[in-house]
């Protein structure tokens, strides 16, 4: 069981065996097999070497971390200089993980690194991305993502009924915010029924 530090503070060795104890939270953060997270290291090394030969520089490895939670395949933090890839969607797709993901956010690290904050997918990333990872500047995935998308709720307006996510019905719930349809312009309400 774990023990709150800081209520424990100095406490005799005598109070600390009968200090009061939290239970540990268990994670429910999905976990990715040993054997992708080497192939993902691997890959990225790859991308890496590559890239340094081609620009002739030597660029920093990124740590890389596999803790994106949502629709998100990955994410790069420049300043940091970490990758951040979403587990679930890597191990129902790893081929495209490997082949696309990895060199996309590495790409945005690169382009950090030579040019600074830029548009993160303009002109200098999609150079990176055809140029020297000779593949396509897509910025969008195409995975199926209903193993990983949260709960949404229907809403309605004049003309048809959207799913409005979780976060965005907590908003509205709460009188924080409301959103209208693009097409007819008229407010949102939500019908009651939770879709997903």
């Amino acid at each position: 069981m774990a023990v709150s530090l800081t209520s424990l503070a100095g406490r005799s060795e005598k109070e600390l065996s009968s200090a009061p104890t939290t239970p540990r939270r268990t994670s429910s953060k999905p976990t990715l097999s040993t054997s992708l997270q080497h192939a993902a290291h691997t890959r990225l090394e790859q991308c890496l070497n590559h890239a340094n030969r081609m620009l002739k520089r030597n660029f920093a490895k990124p740590e890389l971390l596999f803790s994106v939670r949502g629709k998100a395949a990955g994410k790069a933090y420049l300043q940091s200089q970490q990758i951040r890839l979403n587990p679930t969607l890597f191990a129902e797709n790893p081929q495209a993980f490997l082949d696309e993901v990895i060199p996309h956010e590495l790409a945005h690290l690169l382009v950090y690194q030579l040019y600074g904050r830029v548009k993160p997918h303009g002109r200098e990333w999609q150079t990176i991305m055809k140029n020297v990872f000779g593949l396509p500047a897509r910025t969008t995935h195409d995975f199926a993502v209903a193993s990983v998308q949260g709960k949404t709720f229907e809403y309605r307006c004049q003309c048809q009924t959207l799913p409005l996510s979780v976060r965005r019905h907590n908003k509205v719930q709460r009188g924080e915010a409301s959103y209208h349809c693009r097409r007819c312009r008229a407010q949102l309400h939500h019908t009651g029924i939770q879709l997903s």
